[in-house]
């Protein structure tokens, strides 16, 4: 899920910064987020699931 919105947010600051003249500030601001989404997706880990037989 975190992926996702990273990818969401990374193809809107690109879309920003290549297509739309935003300012600055907003298209770093979206890029700080993806990166903080990035990070926060490989941090986290979730227990492992347990397979009885």
């Amino acid at each position: 899920m975190l992926l996702t919105i990273a990818i969401v947010l990374f193809v809107l600051w690109a879309l920003g910064f290549l297509v739309f003249h935003v300012a600055v500030g907003a298209i770093h601001l979206v890029l700080a987020l993806a990166v903080l989404a990035i990070i926060a997706h490989f941090v986290r880990r979730r227990a492992p699931r347990s397979t009885t037989l």
